[in-house]
């Protein structure tokens, strides 16, 4: 069995798909992507293929991990390794399909049925953000997740703080105290407001506060989570389980969201979850993306003991009229109820992605920017 050929696919909204194929017509598919870099991640996932699988036998995944990553003498960062990420989640797929059995039956067997889910809540207005969770909470959602703040200066006003408060106070209010809320600052404040908003937000009981300051500053996490009750998160952009270790042995978090697509794929990311088991830290995986990357995180969170939550935003509770999910031949094969997904037993990623629509939609020009925001007196600010 040998890897033959691959194909990349740039979809809407802001996706890269990568389908790896073998000499026997086994088809493995995976989500190599950063958000606004997308033909940079393109171009490396290009070398990588080309330089180092073609022709090789793609059920050595751990070694092909290695070689992708340690054949590099500079390695690491977001773009490398989200190449990496998605050719490994092709590998697991192929390799899945190959036996007959899911991901997660390969890495030890499942050691949960069903897995809870998060969804992201947006509004620009208390009411209106209010008024979204609670729809949200009517359609079977029983974890939420909101970012507290926009555009935020250094040293802000006390009435800038007090809105970000107040959009959690709405929320709280509307959805009541047995619904889990997780909070995001998205690194957008500074450490010296980072402390007083931690502190104004424990009467509302949230999960965990994701990214309260941005990675650059992980130094400083520690210090954080020994002056709050809330949980402090962060792992979205972190790349390895050598960027997480330093917060696992400072003590620095409670809660850790490292990203399939970021982080190594599904082996990595699975190194990641046992590391973090050591150290009591919970796991909530970060996933705003297809349903590839999606179907990736569940199988390494059906293995995993400390992979407690999973975030979504793919429309899981109607999933006939969900455009994310118009790129599976089965829409609803996530099934979702009372919060959760239940496990997956198709082989590989337990998904059948649609070539035909993949590729209709690869059509349209997609090459997406974030945001890049200013403070009033024109400096950048963090999106």
């Amino acid at each position: 069995m040998q890897i033959t050929d691959y194909e990349l696919y740039a979809v809407p909204p802001r996706w890269l798909l990568l389908k790896l194929e073998t000499d026997d017509g086994t088809v493995g598919w995976g989500e190599p992507i950063v958000q606004g870099r997308l033909e940079t991640v393109r171009s490396a996932v290009t070398e990588l293929v080309e330089g180092y699988l073609l022709g090789a036998d793609p059920l050595r995944t751990e070694y092909h991990w290695r070689k992708l990553y340690q054949g590099g003498y500079f390695r690491g960062g977001p773009v490398l390794m989200s190449a990496l990420s998605g050719i490994d989640q092709a590998l697991w797929d192929l390799k899945g399909r190959h036996y007959g059995a899911p991901v997660h039956e390969l890495l030890g067997g499942h050691v949960r049925d069903r897995m809870l889910v998060h969804q992201w809540i947006g509004g620009s207005s208390c009411a209106g953000i209010a008024e979204s969770a609670s729809e949200y909470v009517e359609e079977g959602f029983r974890a939420l997740k909101l970012n507290l703040v926009g555009e935020f200066r250094p040293l802000e006003t006390q009435r800038v703080a007090d809105r970000a408060i107040e959009r959690i106070a709405a929320v709280r209010d509307a959805v009541g105290e047995d619904v889990f809320l997780g909070v995001d600052f998205h690194g957008r404040v500074s450490k010296p407001m980072t402390a007083d908003l931690l502190r104004r937000l424990e009467p509302f009981d949230p999960m965990f506060v994701d990214q309260p300051l941005s990675p650059e500053h992980d130094d400083s996490f520690a210090e954080l989570a020994a002056r709050t009750s809330v949980p402090v998160s962060t792992g979205e952009r972190l790349y390895s389980r050598y960027d997480f270790k330093p917060l696992f042995v400072e003590d620095a978090v409670s809660v850790i969201q490292p990203d399939v697509t970021h982080v190594g794929g599904i082996t990595e990311l699975r190194k990641v979850a046992s590391m973090a088991e050591s150290f009591d830290v919970a796991v909530v995986p970060h996933c705003p993306l297809s349903p590839v990357a999606f179907a990736a995180c569940l199988q390494v969170g059906f293995c995993s003991q400390n992979v407690v939550m999973q975030e979504q935003d793919l429309g899981l509770e109607d999933p006939g009229s969900s455009p994310a999910l118009a790129y599976l031949e089965d829409p609803g094969v996530f099934t979702f109820e009372d919060g959760y997904v239940e496990r997956p037993e198709g082989p590989g990623l337990g998904i059948e992605v649609d070539e035909s629509y993949v590729r209709e939609q690869a059509q349209t020009h997609v090459n997406w920017y974030n945001p890049v925001w200013h403070h009033e007196d024109g400096s950048v600010a963090e999106w």
